[in-house]
């Protein structure tokens, strides 16, 4: 009898729908006797046989939402009227109690509330609430009964897409706070590897697309954009939460429209695209809600309007030192861009070198809109932070290390700075209190401040094992969303401690950033101080040397018409006669050389015929002179004579 069941299994996100049975007959075996299986039958004595006949229930998990109580206390000095009787005439008053007295119920009402005033009485007269009662006990013993706090997690998001994608960045809604969107960029297509999609039967776009979730509804997102390059990071704009702004790894930057799910519905052309990914991007303040920055790891800042995405409003190159003609090999890469809208003008910019660049949105000229920059870190700047309460100081995540800068204290030191053994990738401000902020660390840990508390050390730390991308506060700040790398969104609520600031805690705060912003100022002055003392002996220094050089070519004029002072100024000046007696050995030293040297020429073979003709006629002429001589005297001929005249002739042999 047991045999006609079916089980039927389904997924925890189907639970809910209404199931769908039909009824029809169908033979699904027939076996018939069998006398030989008969034969073989053995009755089994003692026999055992188990069986399941019991209800089967469905395990869920979930997390309820709290209720929150809160007492409040009044002085009752006129006893509650209806409105429509007015307290201030007697005769109504009257009329009304004694309506009330002759109902049966009365009497009970009126025993009920002296119970209850009784025992509240009695509660009050047994406690001094003007008494301290602890103030006798040791640390140790405060410390262990305290309340700890405690951040519980409301839900966790996962990607619907497997493997899990990177989460780059997580962003409140600005007029839901009950909604917020999950940016993912697709490591994996960078790397080229295959992607499959989950098993859920409802499209949410490919691989490089990016959510807005529900905080009550982990299972489903509401809205999915897509792309078909992959988003390097995206960004609500706070003043119309219709615009969304992001862009690629191609250096594209594109709009959507959050009403509407799939591709942008503009996008940039390459050829005005950067030459790098699009790192960091931020809104600005303008009439019509569609002007933003974008910056990119080539150095390059271009200023967008949503209307006509062909060609940005104005470039800039991050430079240290601004050019009117500048270099694209000198600029640093820009890695966070951050924009508050109360100071209208200005821009904060983080740099790859671990610079912090100040910039003017009304600048015409690159000196006029990189105002400065100040090196505050070793490694790139991960995040730039602003806090809610005091919007000149700022925390900035980079390398080891979290420090509170303000604009005012320029690049001087701070002694509010944080230091980890492990790198931090990001942090934020709360925007509940004003002394608490969080930073999280590749490692998965994040670690709640309280600068009153102290300014070291963490007073809670959370372990999520996998790297924290972004740490973003609601606007309320009672919800804390963390993203992780592994792809997962993780929102926590705080406890009462955490997102409710004392009375005194704002004025604590502020008198310790002015404190430190005077001390940064008077370090600064003195630091100008002893530039100011080195730039004065330098000059003196100079001013000494120019003099003495006017003083020695004074005393080098000479008078043209007396020789002798220019013999007595070379005796009397040793270093003169020194270099006289230099110059002298260098001579004597070429000409000792010279006469040394032997010089071989080289001869045409013309030159070399007729040096061996001039050889050896001298040699002729030697060989003449040396044998004895022989003179000959012949008689002229008649002829000949007449032709020579009185000319003799005479061999010499």
């Amino acid at each position: 009898m047991y045999q006609n069941q079916f089980i039927y299994s389904r997924e925890r996100r189907r639970f809910g729908r209404q199931c769908l049975f039909g009824d029809h007959n169908e033979l699904m075996v027939s076996v018939h006797p069998s006398g030989r299986l008969r034969l073989k039958y053995i009755m089994g004595n003692p026999s055992s046989r188990t069986t399941q006949l019991s209800d089967q229930f469905a395990l869920s998990v979930m997390t309820t939402e709290n209720v929150t109580h809160e007492q409040h206390g009044m002085y009752h000095y006129e006893g509650g009227w209806p409105k429509e009787v007015n307290i201030n005439d007697e005769e109504q008053t009257q009329r009304h109690r004694k309506k009330v007295e002759r109902d049966d119920t009365w009497g009970e009402q009126i025993t009920q509330l002296i119970r209850t005033v009784m025992a509240v009485g009695e509660q009050n007269n047994a406690i001094n609430i003007y008494q301290d009662y602890f103030a006798d006990l040791t640390v140790d013993i405060a410390n262990a009964n305290r309340f700890k706090y405690v951040a519980r997690g409301v839900n966790v998001f996962h990607d619907i897409w497997h493997p899990s994608r990177h989460l780059t960045n997580i962003e409140w809604m600005p007029n839901n706070d009950r909604q917020f969107m999950v940016q993912f960029t697709n490591l994996f297509r960078l790397h080229r590897k295959k992607k499959r999609q989950s098993t859920d039967d409802y499209s949410m776009g490919s691989s490089n697309s990016f959510y807005i979730w529900d905080v009550k509804n982990p299972l489903q997102p509401k809205l999915h954009y897509d792309c078909l390059d992959v988003v390097s990071r995206a960004k609500i704009c706070p003043k119309d939460e219709n615009n969304l702004a992001g862009g690629n790894y191609s250096g594209k930057v594109c709009i959507w429209a959050t009403h509407a799910t799939g591709l942008p519905i503009r996008s940039c052309p390459l050829e005005a695209a950067h030459r790098e990914k699009t790192s960091a991007l931020c809104w600005v303040h303008s009439k019509s809600n569609t002007e933003f920055y974008s910056g990119s790891l080539d150095g390059a800042i271009k200023y967008w309007d949503t209307r006509d995405l062909k060609m940005p409003v104005h470039e800039l190159l991050l430079e240290t030192e601004p050019q009117d003609r500048q270099d694209r090999q000198k600029s640093h890469g820009v890695t966070f861009l951050e924009f508050e809208y109360t100071i209208p003008v200005r821009f904060i910019i983080g740099s790859d070198m671990g610079c912090v660049f100040v910039g003017n949105r009304k600048g015409m000229t690159p000196a006029e809109t990189l105002l400065g920059n100040y090196q505050l870190f070793a490694g790139p700047i991960r995040s730039i932070n602003r806090n809610p309460f005091f919007v000149k100081n700022f925390l900035i995540v980079g390398d080891w290390r979290a420090r509170i800068w303000s604009e005012e204290s320029k690049d001087g030191p701070s002694t509010m700075y944080i230091k980890k053994d492990t790198q931090l990738t990001c942090g934020a401000w709360s925007t509940a209190r004003c002394s608490l902020f969080v930073t999280g660390d590749k490692l998965g840990v994040v670690d709640f401040y309280d600068l009153l508390l102290h300014q070291r050390k963490p007073f809670y730390s959370i372990n999520f094992h996998s790297m924290i991308t972004d740490l973003v506060f609601r606007s309320d700040g009672e919800l804390l969303a963390i993203g992780l790398a592994n792809g997962d969104c993780h929102v926590l609520t705080l406890n009462e401690a955490m997102k409710t600031a004392t009375g005194k805690e704002k004025a604590l705060i502020a008198s310790m950033f002015e404190r430190e912003i005077s001390r940064s100022k008077i370090l600064e002055a003195r630091v100008e101080e002893m530039k100011l003392k080195r730039r004065t002996r330098l000059l003196l220094e100079e001013e000494r040397i120019r003099l003495e050089q006017d003083q020695h070519e004074s005393e080098l004029e000479l008078d043209p018409d007396n020789p002798d002072q220019f013999v007595e100024m070379i005796k009397g000046d040793p270093e003169f006669r020194a270099a006289i007696a230099d110059v002298q050995n260098t001579m004597l030293q070429g000409e000792h050389k010279r006469s040394k040297r032997h010089i071989t020429m080289q001869r045409t073979v013309f030159e070399q015929m007729y040096l061996d003709k001039l050889r050896r006629e001298s040699l002729a002429e030697e060989a003449r002179r040396a044998s004895p001589t022989r003179v000959s005297v012949d008689k002229p001929s008649k002829d000949k004579g007449k032709s020579n005249g009185r000319r003799n002739s005479k061999s010499i042999k």
